[in-house]
């Protein structure tokens, strides 16, 4: 489905000196400095998947999804997409592609939603016995029936990204490129919005491509993540493998039915790797990395020499390990 090889984008931005003296010098003699939005990516998606493509921001993600959706023109690189050069056959490759860019509408702001769907169903030519049956199964999944003839400007956040999805999926394309599709929904819209994606992938088998600062969004949809940081694909695999790879931190809080004393603990674990605190005289918690500790043996432990009233034990949550990436303390 896309296919990218050392797919790379330069920009050459013009470098402005300070004063007078130096507006006129750019006058004559400008400088420029090239900087590389994308830097010799290989990407390979297969037909039905489902990717998150996450970075922080100015890491290259727009940048990319502009130039496998044909706007954007690689600087050099080999790209192909659903069997096309995206920035050479544009007309006939975007009758193939819907897009949800969450800051931007494709719907016509003064027109009630349903006009806008009939409307988008004439542009991409789409029978009417189809377009009806569509627009029905839409509806129904999407719960859209109390808001189809309100104006598109009268609809809250999550009512005008459901139709917007609306909007991308009505013609069954192949490839979807979805840009922070929950940005903004409370909890009830985010579930909505996630839960009909996948009915659509699995009805559809479309391809899915999707970028959004909210993990939530890539662990409820997406069996596979790529991160790009500075220009360049950091990692590419599952969130599980992300987090068996980098989350090995691993933390354990004890409730106990009597006292237990924060040298009783170390004595226990003696030359193990464990730091161990005591908040409370009942209460103890302990860090340790998995990698050389394993959880199973400091429970063990616990519960045949202590007297444990509750135990639990906590991962090291995706959104840190995303973050200490981003960050440059875990190497990938």
């Amino acid at each position: 489905m896309i296919e990218a090889l050392g797919l790379t984008k330069e920009f050459r931005l013009f470098q402005r000196r300070e004063g007078v003296m130096g507006a006129i010098r750019d006058l004559w003699d400008r400088d420029y400095q090239t900087v590389k939005a994308v830097d010799q990516i290989d990407l390979k998606v297969n037909r039905g998947e489902m990717v998150g493509y996450i970075g922080a921001n100015g890491a290259g993600k727009s940048t990319t999804i502009k130039m496998l959706s044909g706007i954007l023109v690689p600087s050099s690189g080999h790209l192909v997409v659903n069997g096309f050069v995206p920035h050479k056959e544009r007309v006939e490759f975007c009758r193939r592609i819907g897009v949800v860019f969450g800051q931007r509408s494709q719907l016509w702001w003064d027109l009630a939603v349903s006009e806008s769907f009939r409307l988008l169903s004439r542009v991409y030519r789409i029978p009417e016995p189809v377009y009806r049956q569509r627009l029905d199964r839409f509806v129904e999944l999407l719960e859209m029936a109390d808001f189809l003839h309100i104006p598109v400007r009268k609809l809250s956040l999550g009512q005008r990204m459901r139709c917007e999805l609306t909007a991308a999926l009505l013609h069954h394309p192949d490839l979807v490129f979805l840009d922070e599709p929950t940005i903004g929904l409370d909890v009830l819209a985010k579930d909505r919005i996630r839960r009909f994606l996948l009915e659509i992938n699995r009805e559809l088998g479309a391809t899915v491509l999707l970028t959004t600062h909210d993990l939530s969004d890539i662990e409820a949809l997406c069996s596979r993540v790529v991160m790009i940081d500075k220009g360049k694909i950091v990692y590419d695999g599952s969130l599980g493998n992300l987090q068996d790879s980098f989350g090995q931190g691993r933390t354990i809080k004890v409730d106990f039915s009597a006292p237990v004393s924060l040298a009783e603990l170390q004595a226990s674990f003696g030359h193990r790797p464990v730091h161990w605190e005591t908040p409370e005289s009942r209460r103890a918690i302990a860090t340790f990395s998995a990698k050389e500790v394993a959880p199973a043996e400091v429970m063990k432990i616990l519960i045949d020499q202590y007297p444990v009233l509750d135990i639990a034990i906590d991962a090291t949550k995706i959104e840190e390990i995303v973050k200490e990436i981003y960050q440059g303390s875990v190497m990938v």
